[in-house]
């Protein structure tokens, strides 16, 4: 069943070409075109459109699809094209006539954008949760080893002291600027496109205001051309903001297969979190964080992908914007399964720590023993030039005592202050 079906059958070829995997796409936003239709309905009937046994009847049967989808029964078979001629061949089917109304004042356009919408805005709040409880996992470690020492790298070269509290509050107060970007894109997310039908409004006198209001939506998408074209703008928002959280958690993940390596050994994981080798029995692999790795980094092109498919696209609907769903849904999936199993091991971790006591990591004090010079009153490019000597002579004698007081260093977390900005976001 197609609903722009008039009695002339399409080619095969053609009909699996330009459905695609739209069916295993549309099973994800299923129930938001059920939400959508269920308000669509009783403002059919507040202007009415519809009668109040009419949209009774309506919301009877648009509840009971809505329970088949949420116990995983509601199908698309290859016969619908999509979800809305799978939902509106039921309605038909239960209530004849009364069923073909839903369609009354509204397109497929609208239809998918206003499903787009509620599922991204569900969606980013379920993100927004996942960031936070791998913040609070982090604030966790950054408290409990704020006083375990960690050497800092430049250029993978051995540079300044550091601490595990202040490395794991770094991707703690990184996860907060990536929640400014959820947010701003769920301000995007929360205007209301539905009634825009085909993307030039409708000669029916529809209330717009009245669906905004029963979908929770902040806002409506006005101007009926701004909200087609928001199609493709809206998940590119999405992605942005997930590519944020991607690209903390892939620097992460590749710090984490740093130190867990032989070579560093700052860290470590139970063997359950690890895999080994087909050949070498001493191996135990990061697996996990070599994953989110890549999945991360593969996240950080979904705002390009999307880009490339909308970029040259002139106003109105153009079929290309079927695409953003292959995009958005599985890169949603796959960045909330990133959250969970870095939460998930991250609250397993255990640190060494005596790892400074190797000799090899004596330099990381030269600039404390340098600043300590200065504080007696030596000429900063007179201690400079002292020390440079004396590390070059092999006398260097490191001032290991390091005392770090100002905001946000390795003596002074700021973590009350760093729990506030979360608290802020999360707010919102």
């Amino acid at each position: 069943m197609k609903l722009w079906e008039k009695g002339i059958g399409t080619d095969k070829k053609i009909d699996h070409f330009t459905v695609g995997n739209d069916r295993e796409w549309d099973l994800h936003l299923a129930k938001f075109d059920v939400m959508a239709s269920k308000a669509h309905a009783k403002m059919l009937g507040e202007i009415g459109l519809l009668t109040s046994v009419e949209v009774q009847q309506l919301l009877k049967e648009l509840d009971a699809i809505a329970l088949a989808i949420e116990n995983g029964s509601f199908t698309i078979e290859d016969s619908f094209e999509d979800m809305h001629s799978k939902i509106e061949f039921i309605l038909t089917e239960k209530l004849g006539d009364t069923g073909k109304k839903i369609h009354t004042a509204r397109s497929r356009n609208d239809q998918v954008l206003v499903a787009m919408h509620l599922y991204l805005k569900t969606e980013l709040g379920e993100i927004k949760i996942l960031t936070h409880s791998l913040f609070e996992v982090l604030m966790h470690l950054a408290e409990a080893h704020k006083d375990s020492l960690l050497p800092g790298y430049t250029h993978l070269q051995i540079a300044m002291p550091s601490s595990f509290g202040l490395w794991f509050s770094a991707y703690a107060e990184s996860l907060v600027d990536d929640l400014y970007f959820l947010e701003a894109a769920h301000k995007v997310a929360d205007q209301n496109p539905l009634g825009s039908a085909a993307g030039y409004g409708s000669s029916f006198p529809i209330d717009r205001s009245y669906t905004t209001k029963e979908l929770g939506f902040e806002t409506m998408k006005y101007n009926v051309v701004a909200a087609q074209m928001g199609r493709g703008k809206t998940e590119k928002a999405v992605a942005f903001a997930v590519s944020s959280i991607a690209a903390t958690l892939s620097k992460l993940a590749m710090d984490l297969c740093l130190y867990l390596s032989q070579n560093f050994n700052f860290v470590s994981f139970p063997d359950t979190l690890t895999t080994g080798s087909s050949i070498m029995p001493h191996k135990k692999n990061p697996d996990v964080f070599e994953l989110v790795r890549a999945k991360c980094n593969l996240l950080q092109g979904v705002p390009n992908q999307l880009g490339l498919i909308t970029n040259n696209l002139p106003s109105g609907y153009h079929r290309d914007l079927q695409l953003t769903k292959e995009l958005i849904v599985p890169a949603i999936e796959e960045m909330k399964a990133c959250l969970e199993i870095m939460a998930f091991s991250l609250k397993q971790i255990k640190i060494n720590a005596s790892i400074l006591d190797d000799p090899k990591y004596d330099y990381l004090f030269s600039v404390d023993t340098l600043n300590e010079l200065v504080l007696g009153g030596m000429p900063f490019r007179d201690a400079y030039k002292k020390m440079g000597k004396e590390i070059e002579s092999g006398t260097f004698n490191p001032k290991r005592n390091i005392a770090h007081t100002h905001e946000g260093s390795l003596g002074n977390l700021c973590l009350p202050e760093i729990r506030e900005k979360m608290r802020q976001v999360m707010a919102t």
